[in-house]
């Protein structure tokens, strides 16, 4: 797959970078936000509805989360000319929706997402820290990962004794799209689900009033509050989860096509963006992972110097997501909950049984593996500390 190597002293070489642009880059990049955007939007909501925020601090860490990966996209594209793609941490929603009644409020998510930033600053900035988080076991890591994903992926089940009518076309939308192309098959679902529940549940009175209101930009902030069960429960977890996950996969997905950056610089430029856009209810900025492989191919452009305007486009296009992040998510409040937990869920069925092959792939610590699986998974509170941060501490020493 290796293709080139370029390193952080290409990006002095010459040559006008519009010059670099292309149609193919653009279209790609373009897609691959689109990919990135409604696979998991569903999921970064309900993350941000677990954490105790209301419907207009969701919409608002939505918005800045959109803007936020956007410019540290942009930012990190143009600097570095590579196709670094940026995202939302998915994982990091996850862990909200499993373990967010442990949060006393809203307020204290902001003080994990605060933590989780500045932790991921250090860890670019601070090598040792970095290395210490790539030295857990990915083994461990990816139990701890999928403990934290089983609830969520058993909500498509749970959906199917709510609603019956309700969960089965989406269940088989999801099932045949995905037949064609995976990438698509979760918007697919959410497409045909909005409509179905509208027509099923009905409208709300006043929803063209809300439609109106929607289109205008809304970012509201959200003061910190730091206690430490809940930094220590979620917060240190988060960053884990964070790293392990998305930043490190990141940089092994664009060493993989060739392109060799500094890891250092580009967590800390993420944690940077996390850090300036958690008071207004974003839960974390990282490095991709799903979207990272399209705009690192062949589809971004033959020249691989010349797919760094992949990820610009895509920075662009999450510019505009944002903008309109209060109308999609004004049809996601007509779901119910239980069926935005069950599209979040087929959105995760695959980094799941991903995360879960991996943490039992080595008989040597499966074992280990299981535990870390078993406690983060049973949405054990112990000291008002999750199940997420004892999986990986019970299967750390056991390893």
């Amino acid at each position: 797959m290796t293709e080139l190597t370029l390193t952080a002293a290409d990006e002095q070489s010459d040559g006008n970078r519009l010059d670099d642009a292309s149609w193919k880059a653009f279209g790609t990049g373009i897609l691959g936000s689109i990919v990135g955007y409604t696979c998991s939007f569903a999921i970064v909501l309900q993350g941000l509805r677990s954490a105790g925020a209301t419907e207009a601090q969701a919409i608002s860490g939505l918005l800045v989360l959109s803007v936020g990966m956007g410019i540290s996209g942009i930012v990190l594209a143009f600097r570095y000319r590579m196709p670094i793609s940026v995202a939302w941490s998915t994982p990091g929603a996850a862990l909200l929706i499993a373990s967010g009644d442990t949060l006393g409020s809203v307020n204290e998510a902001i003080g994990v997402y605060l933590l989780s930033a500045v932790l991921l600053m250090i860890a670019g900035w601070f090598r040792p820290l970095g290395r210490l988080i790539e030295a857990i076991p990915a083994s461990l890591a990816n139990a701890m990962l999928a403990g934290v994903l089983l609830p969520i992926c058993l909500a498509p089940v749970h959906a199917l004794a709510y609603d019956a009518w309700l969960a089965m076309p989406l269940l088989l939308t999801w099932w045949l799209v995905g037949r064609v192309n995976r990438f698509f098959a979760v918007p697919a679902a959410l497409l045909v689900l909005v409509p179905l529940v509208a027509w099923r549940l009905g409208v709300p009175a006043d929803f063209g009033a809300q439609l109106r209101a929607s289109l205008i930009p809304h970012v509201e902030f959200i003061k910190p509050v730091f206690d430490p069960q809940a930094l220590i429960s979620i917060g240190i977890p988060l960053f884990v989860v964070t790293m392990a996950s998305q930043n490190v996969p990141g940089v092994a997905i664009l060493r993989a096509y060739g392109y060799t950056p500094k890891a250092g610089p580009l967590i800390l430029n993420t944690g940077f963006f996390s850090l300036l856009s958690a008071p207004f209810g974003a839960l974390g900025i990282n490095l991709a992972a799903l979207t990272a492989a399209m705009l690192c191919s062949e589809d971004a452009h033959e020249r691989p110097e010349r797919r760094y305007w992949a990820a610009v486009a895509a920075g662009i296009a999450y510019l505009g997501w944002g903008m309109i992040a209060g109308v999609m998510g004004l049809f996601i409040v007509l779901v119910p909950s239980v069926l935005v937990e069950a599209i979040a869920g087929l959105a995760l069925l695959g980094s799941f049984s991903a995360a879960l092959a991996a943490a039992l792939a080595d008989s040597r610590q499966r074992e280990a593996s299981a535990i870390a699986f078993l406690f983060a998974g049973s949405g054990l509170a112990f000291m008002g500390v999750g199940g997420a941060f004892w999986g990986l501490l019970v299967g750390s020493l056991m390893y």
